[in-house]
């Protein structure tokens, strides 16, 4: 199966509409799992610790693709891992609601967090190519198109399920629409002639090592309000379980909307203050949802954590990709591989915390590590 390519330059609009359908397909897939979890849980008769590592394979198979896929984009361009990844990723997808048995589907897991660790590697690297023939700045607009195919593919899968389709209808469906994403993009994405750079995995050096340390610290903060924000505040007796969710909720909509606005936030203030302030909001945000007695504050706490957060990740990878420590597409893969650590590893240590003192200590050594971004952006945005 071949697509004839034609040649786009980076400030051409299809070049920037192919990358931004590619972001819009990576989040819509993986939108689409979150609903499907609990079918897969009853269909295979998991218990909650086989449930915990069938999840947990997911994002292994994507920190082990990610650092190869940084080779790839080095050696092949950043063009046909984008494609590899969302193909692979849209073409096994379906299997998730047809496979019977637990080897099979934690085997089928894996290999799909491996297309959607080469997705994110090979979209990032395309985009900061973009991004760097642009005359401004347009990294947060494509991590927006990601929150944004998040939000799609969750409630359309939900739709689905709820009128009465099988899993294995809704998963199809939902690989069907990121396939034709996928496709459409795939001509009008860049042509870049593979580099002559170091194939090595190599770990992360210099400048990339911070901006890897940032970007782990911040994909903590997101992580720890996905698993762990509900608790905080039903143990803080603000709400009801059933409300527990109205945190993620507000911070995911905030994140989405300072996303939307963040090209011309960062073409405004630039990538220092963005990450001066965005720090010091998110920092500001934590203190409020930890301290708060009170659910209004609560609630703004959350929309801050989502507005100050929204923004530094995209200012973390377009600096991957511009400083000259390492080449742009494995300083892009370390990243993002620290990153996704950050989400893995982060939400059980902020357990092991919260039962060695309580989740209010393990919340606010979130802040402590927050500050990392404020205190180092001079030094990483000089450097770059």
């Amino acid at each position: 199966m071949s697509v004839q390519a034609t040649e786009f330059s980076p400030d051409r609009p299809e070049t920037r509409l192919a990358t931004r359908l590619a972001f819009f397909a990576a989040g819509f897939v993986l939108g689409c799992w979150s609903p499907l979890i609990p079918y897969v849980k009853q269909r295979l008769g998991l218990d909650d610790a086989g449930l915990g590592l069938l999840l947990l394979s997911l994002g292994a198979g994507s920190v082990v693709a990610m650092p190869l896929a940084g080779i790839a984009c080095t050696h092949f361009g950043t063009r046909r891992v984008t494609v590899v990844g969302g193909l692979g990723l849209a073409l096994l997808f379906p299997a998730v609601g047809f496979v019977g048995s637990v080897w099979e589907m934690g085997a089928c897991v894996v290999l799909i967090g491996g297309f959607l660790g080469m997705l994110e590697v090979g979209m990032n690297s395309h985009a900061v190519e973009v991004e760097r023939g642009s005359s401004k700045p347009l990294m947060s607009g494509f991590h927006a198109l990601f929150s944004i195919g998040g939000f799609a593919g969750a409630g359309g899968a939900t739709v689905l399920l709820s009128s009465g389709a099988t899993p294995g209808v809704t998963a199809g469906a939902c690989a069907a629409l990121a396939l034709g994403a996928i496709l459409v993009s795939w001509p009008m994405l860049l042509k870049a002639e593979p580099a002559s750079e170091a194939g090595a995995i190599v770990f992360p050096r210099g400048i990339v090592l911070v901006i890897a340390l940032l970007t782990a610290a911040t994909f903590l903060v997101e992580g720890a309000i996905l698993d762990w924000g509900a608790l905080l505040v039903t143990e803080q007796g603000l709400v009801g379980i059933a409300m527990g969710g109205f945190g993620y909720m507000l911070f995911s909509v905030a994140m989405t909307v300072g996303r939307i606005f963040g090209d011309r936030f960062v073409a405004a203030v630039g990538s220092r203050r963005c990450l001066l302030w965005g720090g010091a909001v998110t920092i500001s945000g934590i203190l409020l949802v930890t301290l708060t007695p009170h659910i209004a504050v609560s609630a703004i706490g959350f929309v801050a954590i989502g507005l100050g957060a929204s923004n530094i990740v995209p200012v973390l990878f377009s600096l991957a990709g511009t400083q000259t420590d390492m080449p742009s597409g494995q300083a892009v893969a370390a990243v993002a591989t620290t990153g996704y650590g950050g989400i893995l590893l982060g939400p059980a240590a902020i357990g092991f915390v919260a039962n060695a003192t309580s989740l209010q200590t393990a919340f606010l050594a979130l802040a402590l590590l927050m500050c990392l971004v404020p205190f180092l952006a001079v030094r990483v945005t000089r450097t770059t």
